[in-house]
């Protein structure tokens, strides 16, 4: 039986999406709350000079990745070469960006629900040429703010949450207790489950049928917070869906009613590790998608600076 009902989704969901402030022309959504003085203040937090990844490597199979990442060698630099004095090793890459495996992030064009996009966009400006409004290259600047890395398995005293798990807004305040870090305006939130860590440990598995992520009315502290963009080592949404006839609530409500690009299966183990030794749960963070006019999300390499 579902814990939320389809009515009772659709008022979770009218509470947040009557909470954007933008206005109607907007198309930088949960963005707005970062600031030029929210930044310069983000910049503070990298007091060690200490670079971390928060992606995982490109994966090439697996039972949990259908239609893998494709990387070939298009020219090796022992051949011959069509240019003088010189050779080159080149490579060309494919992949299917929202798949279940790889680092990446989610553009505003992504999520449909209710028959429109974010802030009422027709879901008509997606054509098979690409997203004409909502695209990922709306951020070409790059995103850049203080991220915060909430540890739900260190909360709950395990090494990871098991498939069909779920997170509370309860254990997010707890988690920022127990970890002595606050999230605020205009921060990049990122929320470990120990999904990568279990991956790593006992191999793949069905991902779309069954996955940790956090409830959906956890959705209601992240925009209390005016949370910017949010993170998973998972897709932040639980499988099999707890929400009646609503598959992936949780892209619904930041995406579609929050306007708040999501970052799905990054891996924070390595960041775990430094933030654990420095006594510190913040960083400075900088997510710098490609440049896909059109695109509905990118691969993605977030960067912590500590």
């Amino acid at each position: 039986m579902a814990d939320l009902s389809a009515a009772e989704f659709k008022a979770l969901h009218e509470r947040l999406h009557d909470q954007v402030p933008w206005g109607a022309a907007d198309r930088r959504g949960a963005l707005n709350h970062i600031t030029p003085a929210r930044v310069a203040t983000a910049v503070i937090e990298a007091r060690l000079g200490r670079t971390v990844t928060l992606a995982a490597p490109l994966a090439t199979s697996a039972a949990d990745n259908p239609e893998p990442g494709a990387r070939h060698m298009k020219h090796l630099p022992g051949e011959p070469s069509e240019v003088a004095g010189v050779s080159f090793a080149a490579d060309q890459l494919a992949m299917n960006i929202h798949g279940d495996v790889d680092s990446h992030i989610d553009a505003l064009c992504h999520v449909g629900y209710n028959g429109t996009l974010y802030n009422g966009v027709e879901p008509g400006s997606v054509t098979s040429q690409g997203a004409r409004e909502l695209s990922i290259d709306d951020v070409h600047d790059g995103i850049v703010g203080r991220g915060v890395l909430l540890d739900i398995p260190r909360l709950r005293g395990v090494q990871w949450l098991e498939p069909g798990d779920h997170v509370t807004g309860a254990e997010l305040e707890a988690a920022e207790a127990a970890q002595q870090v606050r999230v605020g305006p205009g921060d990049l939130l990122f929320v470990r489950v120990g999904h990568r860590m279990r991956r790593n440990q006992l191999g793949p598995w069905d991902v779309a049928a069954t996955r940790a992520g956090l409830h959906p009315q956890a959705m209601e502290f992240v925009a209390e917070r005016q949370v910017a963009a949010l993170g998973s080592d998972s897709n932040s949404d639980i499988a099999p869906s707890i929400v009646e006839d609503v598959a992936f609530p949780v892209h619904v409500l930041a995406i579609q009613a929050l306007g708040m690009y999501l970052l799905d299966y990054l891996q924070f183990d390595d960041l775990f590790a430094q933030c654990d030794a420095a006594g510190r749960w913040s960083f400075l963070c900088v997510i710098a998608p490609l440049r896909l006019p059109g695109g509905t999300g990118s691969p993605v390499n977030p960067i912590a600076i500590l």
